[in-house]
């Protein structure tokens, strides 16, 4: 691992980006950061990924925005009376492996001008792309890792979340060409069990 930003995106919501975050988080000792949380502040993302980490080394970085409606963060952010300024999204200063979790997936707005995507590519981040199989998932994958490619956004892996489909599987490593990792379905999730679950990138 170098210490290259890891952002974690997905190709939707209710994707299981926090779970993933907090898997890479324990597996690497790492910090984590939620730049933009929408809604419901007192059971944050990072509140769920602080409590699923066990280690002592992973510093939790407070957010940059911290919205209160569970919109879109453009959405969100207009219903607090703010506008979402990019350039006071800084990443924190570290010398540890950083991950970074989005919200929602790539083209979700911040502003009227400015998606996820622009922000990934402003951290000069590589990406850890989250699957969940569903009808459409395929669809809603390549599309992702087109709009990825287009930007030269480098994508570190796609890591499936969830039950396997070996029909999509094949269709979406075979066009990403990018190392893939496999979740199983965690059936409870406290911190014994996402501390066993070692991911190697």
């Amino acid at each position: 691992m170098n210490n290259k930003p890891l952002f974690i995106t997905g190709i939707g919501t209710g994707i299981g980006k926090t779970i993933v975050s907090a898997i890479l988080v324990e597996s690497f000792k790492a910090d984590y950061w939620k730049p933009v949380q929408s809604g419901d502040l007192d059971n944050s993302d990072t509140l769920k990924v602080k409590s699923l980490v066990s280690n002592s080394k992973t510093v939790f970085h407070p957010e940059a925005y911290r919205l209160t409606q569970p919109y879109s963060p453009h959405k969100s952010a207009a219903l607090d009376g703010i506008i979402i300024d990019p350039e006071k999204i800084r990443m924190p200063v570290t010398d540890n492996q950083l991950i970074i979790e989005g919200a929602g997936g790539l083209m979700v707005p911040l502003n009227n001008n400015f998606l996820m995507i622009d922000l990934i590519k402003q951290f000069n981040a590589d990406v850890i792309l989250v699957v969940k199989h569903y009808l459409g998932s395929i669809n809603h994958t390549l599309l992702s890792l087109e709009a990825l490619n287009n930007r030269n956004i480098p994508v570190k892996a796609i890591i499936f979340n969830g039950d396997r489909d070996e029909y999509s599987e094949d269709i979406i490593t075979n066009y990403a060409k990018c190392k893939t990792i496999f979740i199983p379905t965690i059936k409870e999730i406290n911190q014994e069990n996402i501390a066993a679950e070692k991911i190697n990138l």
